[in-house]
């Protein structure tokens, strides 16, 4: 079989049309992180893996002072063109200094799969005090999705498990890591949450499975995701056609100690 020694490992590249299309849900579902923010006007936030700046317009309507930051550059051009300060940054490697009251963050921190570094970065990103307020994928988080997509890479020879771009966490271990920075947990929940998708799950693969997809020759891919849709196809498609993802998230609320 085939690991990630003998191919490439590919990023996940981020169409911001093909997100808004296929992913809207995804901010839609992320306001009861930013009800658990309770942002106040005139404090100054980071969006980490801000995306589109579909929520960090929503601080900024708030009255907040907000700088969004995420990996990839065509999300941060989206996000510049309505009017957000919005910045191309590695959040592995943050590198802001005691600047801001909250770190926020929705749906992003599980494609960062050095999370201790992230930890760091926000750490050093917060004043004392500080609140750090996230929502991400957890342990078991489309886990049946995962599963067909291994299997189907591993009928051609290829280690699907070797290309999963996820750190899904029990809420234990992060709340260890939170701990172990500085941080007193003020609110932590893990709790399945079934998805409505907007289409059929391949929108929903060709959005977010990339790391798995091109594994294979770009002509064998749609042939490649259709063959996963029908082993998901009895497990998520509901009686009335429509599809439903096995999302778990962990949601948290801490603040960093003042001696933090």
């Amino acid at each position: 079989m085939k690991t990630d020694t003998d191919c490439t490992m590919t990023e996940q590249h981020w169409d911001p049309d093909r997100y808004s299309r296929n992913a809207r849900f995804v901010a839609d579902l992320g306001v009861g992180v930013v009800d658990l923010l309770k942002p106040q006007p005139g404090e100054r936030i980071l969006d980490l893996g801000c995306g589109d700046g579909a929520l960090t317009r929503k601080l900024v309507d708030l009255g907040c002072e907000v700088v969004g930051v995420d990996a990839s550059t065509e999300q941060i051009a989206a996000a510049k063109r309505c009017g957000l300060d919005a910045r191309v940054k590695d959040c592995q490697a943050l590198g802001f200094d005691h600047e801001f009251d909250a770190v926020f963050s929705n749906a992003a921190l599980h494609w960062m799969k050095d999370a201790d570094a992230v930890l760091d970065g926000v750490k050093r990103a917060l004043r004392p005090g500080g609140r750090f307020v996230a929502e991400m994928g957890a342990v078991g988080c489309v886990l049946k999705i995962r599963t067909a997509l291994e299997q189907a890479l591993a009928r051609r020879g290829i280690d699907g498990a070797a290309r999963n771009p996820w750190y899904f966490p029990p809420a234990e271990e992060y709340a260890r890591r939170l701990e172990n920075h500085g941080f007193t947990i003020d609110y932590i929940l893990l709790f399945d949450r079934p998805t409505d998708l907007p289409g059929a799950v391949t929108s929903w693969l060709e959005t977010f499975a990339e790391p798995y997809t091109s594994a294979l020759p770009a002509n064998e891919r749609a042939t490649f995701c259709q063959e996963v849709e029908k082993a998901l196809q009895p497990q998520l498609c509901q009686p009335d056609g429509h599809w439903v993802a096995d999302y778990v998230r962990l949601r948290f609320a801490a603040k960093l100690k003042p001696d933090g």
